[in-house]
């Protein structure tokens, strides 16, 4: 993986983004394919939806995910008797 910066195109709902970040390539439109997904799944389920409010919900989504993820981590952590803070 390369993690020098460089600038990738990608689409995410339609729109074309330049992303500025350090990682590959195939990374960063993993990322976007990612988002455009869930993006496009919120739609689905909600048609009446602007895209600003798709976003914002498949953002909280990401959070709440991410949010879980880390409780887990601290859960094990605990259990390995690692106490610092992630």
């Amino acid at each position: 993986m390369s993690w020098e910066e460089q600038k990738i195109s990608v689409q995410i709902f339609g729109e074309l983004h330049v992303i500025r970040g350090k990682g590959s390539e195939e990374y960063i439109k993993g990322l976007a394919a990612d988002v455009d997904k869930r993006m496009r799944d919120i739609a689905l389920k909600f048609p009446r939806l602007a895209a600003h409010q798709v976003a914002t919900l498949a953002a909280l989504n990401l959070a709440d995910e991410l949010s879980k993820i880390k409780e887990e981590q601290r859960t094990v952590m605990d259990l390995l008797g690692e106490n610092e803070k992630i």
